[in-house]
């Protein structure tokens, strides 16, 4: 069998997944890649991957897709790694720049802030280049990943996006899944699976994978491993995924 084309997201949250997928059995049935949640997207959509931890919101426009495996990036309330920020109180706020890097996470916030917060704003695109640091009054902006443990600190309104999912839904809130395009061999994905479940049992070891210029402490990263980061997918992660899914349709969003 030819090797598996998969892509994986640089993310702390994912960490105890490499591990999983480096040491495991299938490790020599992958090759694998890494980089932002919406490139994991484009890659599995143009056929350059055949495997993703890809962005849901994703899941709303692709005619066909299969989840993959019992595991997931997902938090029941609090994730701490998905967040609005601002220096503005949150009911000042006309404008939200939207991080190129995730689609689930920019979809989840244009859905809270029509359903939950019942707010209208301008949003505006943030490319690579955009200084968060910069922005002026009235501006807020999402912000995920591991730049939140480097730059939360520096604004006063720190909105977890997780948190109000929770609050508005009482479910939990998926950010991404593992899905294949098309139906991929049951040998191969039972391997892959278990092999994304060994790293889970490992996870406080991710703290070995922190690069060393890295914000976020070896105490920080297990924490909210263990605590901020829900792996399981389960039942009702299945069903918050459907609304989810269904209000990026329902409000005609273009992830």
């Amino acid at each position: 069998m030819e090797k598996v084309r998969v892509s994986a997201v640089r993310y702390i949250n994912s960490y105890p997944f490499m591990i999983g997928l480096r040491d495991g059995e299938v490790s020599s049935m992958i090759d694998l890649g890494i980089c932002h949640p919406s490139e994991c997207a484009d890659r599995l959509i143009a056929g350059e991957t055949d495997l993703g931890l890809i962005p849901v919101a994703m899941l709303a426009s692709m005619e066909e897709f299969h989840l993959v495996g019992d595991y997931c990036l997902s938090t029941n309330g609090e994730v701490r790694t998905v967040l609005l920020v601002s220096n503005t109180p949150f009911e000042d706020i006309t404008t939200i720049y939207l991080d190129f890097r995730s689609r689930s996470s920019v979809a989840l916030c244009r859905i809270l802030a029509a359903r939950f917060w019942y707010r209208e704003f301008e949003w505006r695109p943030a490319g690579e280049e955009f200084d968060i640091k910069a922005m002026a009054e009235g501006e807020g902006a999402v912000m995920i990943g591991d730049r939140c443990f480097e730059y939360a600190r520096f604004f006063t309104l720190r909105l977890d996006l997780g948190l109000e999912w929770k609050r508005f839904t009482g479910l939990p809130f998926v950010f991404a899944c593992w899905v294949s395009a098309k139906k991929l061999p049951e040998e191969f994905t039972a391997l892959f699976n278990k092999a994304l479940g060994e790293g889970l049992e490992r996870r406080n070891e991710a703290v070995s994978l922190l690069e060393e210029d890295s914000a976020a402490t070896p105490e920080e990263v297990i924490y909210y491993l263990n605590h901020n980061i829900d792996y399981r997918l389960d039942d009702r992660k299945h069903e918050s995924l459907s609304a989810f899914i269904a209000l990026i349709k329902e409000l005609k969003l273009n992830p």
